[in-house]
């Protein structure tokens, strides 16, 4: 009996255990797997790449570069010199540009590499005037390879910028931006031809607006950037992320010409008056009234140095030794300022200079002349900084 109630037992229990088994494997099969390890990785949606985009911070800027760089050509330049032969010369492209001038046939030709940006449909394209200074032949490559020769239509040394044109259907073409919202910290692309390897885009920011003082040219306003700029570049353009030309790459700081991370832009704005100002007149236009003027480090103002006999300032009646502080009642602080407020008056307005003679307080009106072109600044001239 004892036997039969312990099989009995086992029995009963292996069938409870059968049934149990059997209803969590209908009821929960997941018990029985195998713990596995679960890994979280953040992906990003699948949409377009514009809603990828935060606003105003896109991941890519190709659309800026693709809607300026059609409008950057390379420039070359050929130039009689008695100077040894350039090595750019020997390349082939150079050879073919310049309708086969070999070397050997034109040892005093000289060949110079530069960049500039068409802002017309015209064909009209701003570069740097010491791109093409002497240069008695310009010739142009676009950015879908096409050449073609340029014509000088007028030049500014003291901006350093020059107009040419060039002939050809469809030309691409960009429009200045008002350069005065530039802001530090803003982004920027440097497009143009360094070392003449071909078209090249480089990023940076703005470093800073309104750079001075550097003895670059005469009117100074540069922006200031650490987008790489290296020869070849000049004359190029200087776009901010919607794909606009906020300046015209112009110069370098560097001690071994190479890019260190300074940069020089002619700011649009400049570059607009130059340009409308060579188109509309034929040359620029600014006031000019012939004086000298040095800093002043113990007053206000800035102080007479020198007159030109017979010119405006003469004829206004002021000395050597009288200090000049504002114009038409806008303070005078450098000379800078008062050579930019004199230039941007159109001749023959009239202006009111106030200063003093020997402490006496003196107004002096002056009738504004137009700027002679042969001047090389009424500000003392500065060490070059490159």
């Amino acid at each position: 009996m004892a036997l039969q109630r312990f099989t009995r037992f086992v029995i009963s229990y292996t069938l409870v255990g059968i049934v149990v088994a059997i209803a969590v494997v209908w009821l929960a099969p997941e018990l029985l797997e195998r713990q596995r390890p679960v890994v979280r990785v953040d992906e990003s949606p699948r949409t377009e790449p514009d809603a990828l985009r935060p606003p105003n911070q896109p991941f890519t800027y190709a659309d800026a570069v693709e809607a300026a760089a059609p409008s950057v050509v390379n420039i070359y330049t050929a130039t009689r010199t008695p100077d040894p032969r350039n090595a750019f010369l020997e390349a082939p492209a150079l050879d073919d540009l310049f309708g086969g001038l070999a070397p050997t046939e034109h040892p005093d030709l000289d060949t110079s590499l530069g960049s500039g940006v068409l802002i017309s449909d015209a064909g009209h394209l701003l570069t740097n005037h010491h791109v093409i200074r002497g240069a008695a032949r310009i010739q142009v490559m676009l950015a879908d390879g096409r050449t073609a020769p340029a014509s000088l239509v007028g030049t500014d040394p003291e901006s350093d910028l020059a107009v040419l044109q060039v002939e050809g259907d469809d030309l691409p073409h960009i429009t200045l931006a008002h350069s005065a919202g530039s802001r530090v910290g803003d982004v920027v692309f440097a497009i143009g031809n360094p070392f003449g390897v071909g078209q090249t885009v480089t990023q940076g920011i703005v470093s800073a607006v309104g750079r001075s003082e550097l003895g670059l040219t005469t009117f100074e306003n540069f922006i200031q950037t650490d987008a790489a700029i290296n020869p070849g570049n000049s004359g190029g353009a200087l776009v901010n992320a919607r794909g606009e030309v906020i300046g015209i790459n112009t110069a370098i700081f560097s001690q071994s010409g190479g890019s260190m991370g300074i940069g020089f832009a002619i700011p649009a704005d400049l570059a607009r008056a130059v340009f409308t100002d060579i188109i509309e007149n034929g040359r620029v236009i600014r006031g000019w009234i012939g004086l000298q003027v040095i800093p002043q480090q113990d007053a206000p103002g800035v102080r007479v140095a020198g007159i030109l006999p017979g010119g405006p300032a003469d004829n206004a009646g002021l000395k050597a030794g009288d200090t000049i502080q504002s114009v038409d009642g806008q303070p005078i602080r450098t000379v800078r300022d008062l050579l930019n407020r004199i230039t941007e008056r159109r001749p023959e307005t009239r202006i009111v200079l106030r200063g003093a003679r020997e402490g006496e307080a003196r107004d002096w009106p002056v009738r504004v002349a137009e700027r002679p072109t042969d001047l090389g600044g009424d500000a003392p001239q500065q060490p070059p900084a490159r």
